[in-house]
């Protein structure tokens, strides 16, 4: 007898080309899509919560009646933060850092990681335990903070961008991309053409390495935004603190004392917990806006580093 083109595994046929198409649904099935949409719901609601909070009116707010749809829309709280000054400096200031940062730390990650990823690598292993050192062994926060001190880096931008911009996770994510997606024929031929280890770096590997990329940048950027830890313990300018560090200000004071502190410019018209719910949103919305763009080299670069770590 011939030979199928199709056949049938575990409820979806595959046909020739390789290609899978699902003939029936198992009450596994359901269940999994269940629980996947339960899983994106506790994300999902919490933010259209907030947003909804953010436009609706004061009274409605107090009185708990706001659930997922707004009522008494208005954009009070928005115009509030925008006039004070202070939050949109910060969020400003902010991307800069978190951009700088991200820049140095794709820099830092790609040249640790690229003649790690070379069997030719004299020393490898020495030099592989030696950057993978610090991702299972810290000196601590006082010891930090003095090393730190000794270098004049306390309560300036730069406390914030170098200590961090080496992550031995992402390094260890961009190796083994670089081991697995480039091969090393292709870098043979570039050698033989008479091509450096830095023509090749940013010709060839670089350019094919988008995935990975765009994963690692991600991971950065969302990473450095979200922080406010450092801003906590080692700035004490207002100017040179992160939008993160505001925002939890904010709220720590609305907690306390039922207010929140804005500038006289501000004209605040808004009770505390609608300002709280806008400037989350304001904090919020670069980062998501963000995500879209990189969201298919985002699905690859953490594919590969989960299936082939």
């Amino acid at each position: 007898m011939a030979k199928k083109k199709e056949e049938v595994v575990r409820g979806a046929e595959v046909t020739s080309d390789g290609s899978r198409a699902i003939n029936k649904f198992r009450v596994s099935d359901f269940v999994m899509m269940a629980v996947i949409i339960l899983l994106c719901l506790t994300c999902i609601m919490p933010f259209i919560h907030l947003a909804s909070k953010s436009i609706s009116g004061n009274t409605y707010v107090v009185a708990k009646q706001i659930a997922f749809l707004p009522k008494g829309i208005n954009f009070d709280a928005y115009v509030s933060i925008f006039k004070d000054g202070g939050l949109t400096y910060a969020m400003i200031y902010s991307v800069f850092v978190t951009f700088l940062f991200t820049v140095l730390g794709m820099v830092v990650c790609t040249c640790a990681a690229y003649p790690l990823s070379k069997k030719r690598l004299k020393g490898k292993t020495f030099f592989t335990f030696l950057l993978m050192f610090p991702m299972y062994f810290g000196a601590g926060l006082i010891p930090t903070y003095l090393l730190f001190s000794s270098l004049n880096m306390l309560d300036t931008m730069w406390v914030l961008i170098l200590p961090l911009i080496y992550s031995p996770y992402n390094m260890l994510i961009m190796k083994t991309s670089l081991q697995t997606s480039i091969p090393e024929s292709l870098e043979e031929s570039a050698f033989l053409d008479g091509a450096t280890n830095l023509q090749i770096l940013t010709r060839i590997v670089l350019p094919l390495s988008k995935p990975v990329i765009a994963t690692l940048s991600l991971f950065y950027a969302v990473g450095r935004w979200n922080s406010y830890a450092d801003n906590i313990y080692y700035i004490r300018t207002d100017t040179l603190k992160m939008a993160q560090y505001k925002l939890s200000q904010m709220v720590s004071s609305a907690a306390e004392a039922q207010t929140i502190s804005l500038s006289e410019a501000a004209a605040v018209t808004s009770t505390p917990e609608v300002l709280q719910a806008a400037a989350i949103m304001v904090v919020t919305i670069p980062i998501i806006c963000i995500y879209p763009f990189l969201q298919k080299y985002f699905v690859k670069g953490v594919m590969v580093g989960a299936v082939k770590g």
